[in-house]
């Protein structure tokens, strides 16, 4: 099991434990986690996190649907969206919906509301 601890304006909100392989949306909404979705197929946007962990800094393969997500809804620049590689840092936005639990604690920060 891999801990989880979500956090919204520096406040942690909730503190679980996943599976490694687990979607981060689907574990979000079965915990009741305060995580803003609507389609949960990638396409909306809506589910935008920050992670932090261990194993950071990296680059990380980054798929075109959510990049092109990313940049529809503001949150990365045109030539972030048309780089495959992309830094796996704190700063870094990516969909819930895309991300799967691995097996280092993360530290999920969800926007503002």
């Amino acid at each position: 099991m891999t801990r989880l601890v979500f956090a919204r304006g520096g406040q942690s909100i909730a503190e679980l434990d996943a599976s490694p392989g687990d979607a981060l949306i689907d574990v979000a909404r079965f915990h009741d986690v305060p995580l803003h979705w609507r389609c949960g197929q990638g396409t909306c946007g809506t589910c935008a996190v920050r992670l932090q962990h261990a194993a950071q800094p990296r680059q990380v393969q980054v798929g075109r649907k959510e990049r092109n997500v990313l940049l529809r809804a503001g949150l990365c620049s045109a030539s972030a969206a048309a780089s495959e590689q992309w830094p796996d840092a704190p700063e870094t936005v990516r969909l819930a919906c895309h991300l799967y639990v691995g097996d280092v604690p993360w530290h999920i920060t969800l926007p503002d509301d």
